[in-house]
């Protein structure tokens, strides 16, 4: 491939979308955007329904389609090998290990060659460790359906639940669905004596619910047309009159409803990036009004929990920044009352904690692992959960039951599949439960994973994940992805992974940046990759890639960086700055026009993003600042490397517009030969394909593009 696509007969003919200035005055400063019209004025109803997509925006998302479908015509065969590959590391009939509540255990389940799982319930086993699931229909017997989700998905395109409860006192059975990618669902309800689903199901949710404690009602979160869950409802659990709860007046705070671990408050929690407020209604009287826990303070984070005789409050208050567990024994227990429990240590962050009758359990990250640390009531002794492996992820995975001493946790790093244990906190005693299944095989000793760091420009050591085949030279042959995500304090957790394998085992290196904008080393991390301070989580990535190279796991102009969402606005900004280190791109869902959206307020997560990037429609250095990185803004005639940007219609998060107008831009600005392709998927949205084998065949596309860009790096010319 010697010649460019945009001249050459023998290849695809690139598209060329028409350029439409469009000016726009923003604090005194005018920019030009020729592919604004690219964001259909009729968004939000697309969203609910994208045939009504405006006609030319259509026509020019199928001849993009078309492009890179062309373009990729030779690695078809190469796609279905990795998505054959990939399906076959996972066990068709999987199921979850039972999780105990009262007379019963809940668990899911999938059947072999379905997209979606079962989730059913049975009988409890008396035994304080239950076998696995019934694994044969004639010894399923006792086990209760409650929802076939391949059943509900058939007509549909797109199938994705979000919660999925049942009542307190099992009778009922609750589920949200979206069938457009929109993330608008429907909550439905289920008589589990009839086996009947209720009349007049749940609109307009944001897919979060929760049973009141007495089951009599269900709690739930309003979407409203912008895509903002703004208003929390209670409504009878089996239909009637939806009663307004709270109206949140701040259109930068996204609600959300649960229950503390006792049972005995009902939660309703608002926040943005920064700042967050809890009202609670007591579980005896789930008609009374909320009261607020302790009035919003900007900068200020908190969360409770009840642990019977006293709350538990994490939080950043107190300069706190990788955040402390403080206690009240008051009945409201407003900030005065708050006093230390575990103080703050820099550089230990507490990720979350929860309570059991008897023990409490917190989850630390330091130096990018995790680790679990279990109190016991009785004399507050402490104990941990932790793991002598270089790099690994520990998780709680919490259960319906209060009074208990079992923990659940998982175990996972990238060479080791998930592992699945009960740990009795008070004897200590540990089973293990589940080991995730490999099919086609999987030997652990054939892979090495090992913690590196790079030297950032500021002095910085920025943890980096490598994995690889153990007899993968390190002479700098080895092609090499690196993946990295970056924002809203998201840890990307060293765990294994059924798709990353599909490129070690043909001898790449796969290594995750773990850069500033994330938590991995403590909340002050992820402080120190945002809004003002953003350009340190660009260049912590670069210098993840030079020192890669340095040490042989690479080389500059044979990596192919990997990103998507917010991670997605990585790969726009590197690829700007450093267009010459990179054999390819991949941007998934990329959040690119960084400039345009956050001075759009319409789009459902301008307002709160606020203080994750700054408001450039009020304060003239954010928008200076944003300007002066947003990918969008900031291509220019350089000799970019061959880009791949995917998207879906129905995204209310990173919009279709975003990736198409990256494309164009980059494909207009270019003084390359190399290819700007655009994938948007016409029936989702941000999440991608649902079904679990459906996502797989988008990721067996990514890495298609990613080995065929590095089979052509030769080829091209700058």
């Amino acid at each position: 491939m010697s010649a460019s696509p945009k001249t050459t007969a023998l290849l695809p003919v690139a598209p060329s979308p028409a350029r439409q200035p469009f000016e726009i005055t923003q604090l005194g400063h005018t920019r030009i955007d020729d592919y604004h019209w690219m964001k259909d004025d009729n968004w939000q109803a697309v969203l609910r329904d994208p045939g009504l997509i405006r006609a030319d925006i259509k026509a020019a998302l199928t001849e993009e389609n078309a492009y890179s479908a062309a373009m990729l015509e030779d690695t078809k065969a190469l796609q279905d090998e990795i998505f054959a590959e990939m399906k076959g590391r996972i066990k068709e009939d999987d199921a979850s290990v039972p999780s105990p509540d009262g007379d019963w255990e809940y668990y899911s389940r999938f059947e072999t060659g379905a997209q979606h799982p079962i989730i059913a319930r049975r009988p409890r086993t008396k035994e304080a460790f239950p076998a696995p699931i019934p694994s044969t229909e004639d010894t399923r017997a006792a086990e209760q359906i409650l929802l076939n989700e391949d059943e509900r998905a058939k007509g549909s395109d797109f199938y994705e639940t979000s919660d999925a409860q049942h009542s307190p006192d099992h009778s009922l059975f609750a589920w949200g669905e979206d069938t457009q990618g929109s993330e608008y669902y429907t909550v439905y309800v289920k008589d589990l004596v009839t086996g009947e689903i209720l009349p007049a199901p749940i609109e307009s949710c944001d897919g979060g619910f929760t049973f009141s404690p007495d089951s009599q009602y269900i709690f739930w979160t309003w979407r409203d047309e912008n895509s903002r869950p703004a208003k929390v409802y209670r409504r009878p659990a089996r239909g009637g009159e939806d009663v307004l709860i709270y109206d949140e007046p701040d259109e930068g705070f996204f609600l959300h409803v649960g229950t503390l671990s006792s049972d005995a408050f009902i939660s309703i929690g608002g926040g943005n990036h920064e700042t967050n407020e809890t009202w609670l209604i007591p579980a005896a009287t789930p008609e009374a009004a909320p009261f607020c826990v302790q009035p919003r303070e900007d900068g200020i984070q908190y969360d409770i929990d009840h642990w019977d005789d006293r709350f538990i409050i994490r939080t950043n208050a107190d300069d706190a920044i990788d955040f402390k567990l403080m206690v009240s024994f008051a009945e409201k227990p407003a900030r005065d009352t708050w006093t230390d429990l575990v103080p703050h240590r820099p550089g230990i962050y507490i990720t979350g904690s929860g309570v059991y009758k008897h023990h409490m359990i917190r989850v630390e990250r330091e130096n990018a692992n995790t680790r679990i640390v279990i109190t016991r009531k009785a004399d507050m002794t402490e104990h941990e959960i932790s793991v002598a492996e270089e790099a690994y992820s520990l998780g709680a995975a919490g259960g319906y039951e209060y009074d208990t001493d079992i923990l659940r946790y998982s175990y996972t790093s990238p060479t080791t599949p998930a592992q699945t244990f009960d740990y009795n906190m008070e004897t200590r005693e540990q089973v293990l439960r589940k080991v995730q299944v490999i099919p086609s095989g999987h030997n652990p000793k054939d892979y090495v994973a090992r913690r590196l760091y790079a030297t950032a420009p500021d002095g910085q050591q920025v943890p980096i994940t490598a994995l690889m085949k153990a007899d993968t030279k390190l002479d700098g042959s080895a092609p090499l992805m690196l993946y990295a995500y970056g924002s809203y304090g998201m840890p990307m957790d060293p765990g294994f992974s059924i798709r990353s394998l599909s490129l070690v085992n043909r001898g790449w290196v796969y290594a995750i940046a773990h850069i500033r904008g994330g938590s991995e080393k403590g909340y002050g991390w992820f402080l120190d990759g945002r809004k003002y301070k953003k350009m340190n989580t660009f260049t912590d990535f670069i210098a993840c890639a030079e020192s890669l190279c340095d040490a042989g796991y690479g080389t500059r102009g044979h990596i192919v960086a990997y990103g998507g969402s917010a991670g997605g606005m990585l790969m726009g900004a590197v690829t700007n700055l450093r267009p010459d280190l990179w054999a390819g791109v991949i941007g998934a869902v990329p959040f690119v026009d960084v400039l345009n959206t956050m001075s759009d307020i319409s789009l459902p997560l301008t307002p709160p993003e606020w203080p994750e990037w700054g408001n450039p429609l009020e304060d003239e250095e954010a928008y200076q600042y944003i300007a002066s990185y947003s990918p969008y803004d900031n291509i220019a005639a350089k000799p970019y490397p061959p880009v791949l940007a995917t998207g879906g219609l129905s995204d209310t998060r990173v919009t279709y517009w975003e990736p198409m107008k990256w494309i164009a831009r980059l494909r207009e600005k270019s003084t390359s030969d190399s290819p700007m392709l655009l994938k948007i998927n016409m029936e989702a949205g941000h999440g991608g394909a649902s079904g679990r084998f459906e996502f797989l065949k988008e990721i067996a596309f990514d890495y298609a593009f990613a080995i065929w860009a590095q089979e052509k790096k030769g080829e091209r010319k700058a």
